[in-house]
């Protein structure tokens, strides 16, 4: 596995954007997605809407992923 982002394509509301994140968050928030039942494009435009501040998406996905992960070790 490697430690180097990999950017991939999302679509929030109808919008192209890209994202770069390690492999390891992109399988989690791949595995938290099929675990909710949605899209990936559906979790991300989630969390995008929950963004507060001037934190960037891939910030955001990452602190999200690692909420999702420590929530189900409590």
């Amino acid at each position: 596995m490697t430690a180097r982002p990999v950017k991939r394509s999302l679509t929030l509301h109808g919008h192209r954007t890209s994202v770069s994140l390690e492999a390891a968050f992109w399988d989690a928030f791949r595995d938290i997605a099929l675990e909710k039942g949605m899209p990936l494009n559906q979790l991300a435009a989630e969390v995008d809407d929950a963004r507060t501040g001037d934190e960037g998406l891939a910030s955001a996905i990452r602190l999200f992923v690692l909420a999702h992960y420590r929530a189900a070790t409590r």
